[in-house]
């Protein structure tokens, strides 16, 4: 029986508690798992946002915390480029992409090669975009 490889793909910017489980969470649900860390370009181009952390640092970070098996740079946004590049058979996204277009777009997408796609409840209290909101308003806590 092959081993069934899971992706989550991520900017993995400011890293939270919000990355940390759905790390866990793709962990439990494959046997292999790889980080798709985007890079600075692709973000830029895709979400107007410049990443915090360096590429190379966020790299270091994710491979650090011990639940991926390995992490593979995203420098485009086709995540068949990736799904070629890693050979994954599970792709976990937030459940904010759950129903919305994008989310069908790939699902259909996705689903062309064999690739399930699986939601996680999304951290709402926690994201580098909440994170942001609080560092550019000068919040002490963000909490």
């Amino acid at each position: 029986m092959s081993k069934v490889v899971g992706y989550v793909p991520g900017v993995f910017d400011l890293f939270h508690v919000g990355h940390l489980n759905a790390l866990r969470q793709a962990r439990a649900m494959c046997d292999v798992l790889v980080a798709g860390v985007v890079s600075d370009e692709v973000c830029e181009a895709s979400k107007g946002i410049t990443p915090t952390v360096p590429l190379i640092e966020r790299l270091e970070i994710v491979k650090a915390i011990g639940i991926v098996d390995d992490a593979y740079v995203e420098v485009t946004t086709d995540k068949r480029d990736a799904w070629r590049a890693v050979g994954f058979h599970r792709i976990f996204k937030g459940d904010d992409w759950k129903g919305t277009p994008k989310g069908e777009r790939l699902e259909r997408h996705m689903a062309e090669v064999g690739v399930e796609v699986v939601y996680f409840p999304y951290t709402m209290h926690t994201s580098s975009t909440a994170l942001r909101r609080h560092l550019d308003r000068g919040d002490e806590r963000v909490s």
